[in-house]
């Protein structure tokens, strides 16, 4: 298999168990408050991201010389956990997963004033498009609004600004202390909480609450073998096979049936994005030195 082949793999490998993940903490969400999976999430989570790093690299991969932009990208990815987990708890799983289609979107128009970085025409049109087919999704003012989808388009604005900050310092600090920061803020945030929304687990919760860390950690692994193996720009839209996962889940779990509307916005929102990707691609391709 080439490599470009096992990237792609990788990515729909990592995007099936971001959306297992995500079925899971949704199921937990029917008993359980955010904060007491978020919790459980990050615990199983910030040992597994210690010995992955420890097999690349080393434990000195985890240390850095940015303890504030860490914390504040932490706690951005804390608002990120907290938004997203409880917009699973009043949405159904397909919705959900289209609104946070956005997030791409959201990242192109935010780099703007944050990033101090120029957006083509085209690109800005089609996260303007974009944007219209969060709307579709959402639809402010109808019958079938709810808070909900709010609650979503919140976590895909906190998980743009995650990215953005990772875009900004990335370069200039390790992947695994990127990970380990932004997986351990919010354990401790969640932590000071718990008291406050404890809920003692049944035997059979605590399987989907361990499950939910593993999954998590999984996701990632996989995706960052992804991005190693294939080009970014190859490897992002496979992002989008997440819809496909939402819809059956959903529908086999809690038999839950997408209207049109959702459809029509999670196709408008795809294409918005794919038009950013198939253009990020050709412009890294013109950037390339000839040889």
């Amino acid at each position: 298999m080439s490599p470009t082949l096992l990237g792609i793999a990788y990515m729909c490998l990592g995007v099936l168990f971001l959306a297992l993940g995500d079925a899971v903490a949704k199921w937990l969400g029917e008993s359980y408050a955010p904060v007491q999976i978020v919790f459980f999430r990050t615990l199983v989570a910030v040992p597994l991201i210690v010995l992955i790093a420890r097999f690349n690299g080393g434990i000195r991969t985890l240390g850095t010389r940015r303890p504030f932009v860490h914390l504040l990208r932490g706690l951005i990815a804390t608002a990120t956990m907290f938004s997203f987990i409880l917009g699973l708890t009043l949405l159904p799983l397909a919705e959900v997963t289209a609104i946070a289609f956005a997030a791409p979107l959201f990242i192109a128009l935010l780099s703007v004033p944050l990033l101090g970085e120029r957006v083509e025409r085209l690109p800005l049109i089609a996260s303007f498009v974009g944007f219209a087919g969060v709307l579709i999704v959402v639809r402010p003012g109808a019958a079938g609004f709810q808070v909900g989808a709010l609650v979503v388009v919140i976590a895909a604005i906190c998980y743009a600004l995650l990215m953005i900050t990772a875009r900004r310092y990335g370069s200039r600090e390790q992947l695994w202390a990127m990970v380990f920061y932004v997986t351990l803020v919010p354990l401790i945030v969640s932590a000071l909480l718990l008291p406050l929304f404890w809920k003692p687990p049944q035997a059979v919760h605590w399987v989907g609450f361990v499950g939910a860390g593993v999954l998590g950690v999984g996701a990632m692994s996989f995706i960052t073998l992804a991005f190693r193996h294939a080009p970014a720009s190859i490897a992002a839209p496979f992002d989008y096979t997440a819809m496909v996962w939402a819809v059956l889940l959903g529908w086999l779990i809690w038999g839950e049936m997408p209207d049109t509307w959702v459809y029509v916005g999670s196709a408008v929102i795809i294409a918005s994005g794919l038009i950013i990707a198939f253009h990020e691609r050709r412009v890294a391709i013109k950037a390339r030195p000839s040889s």
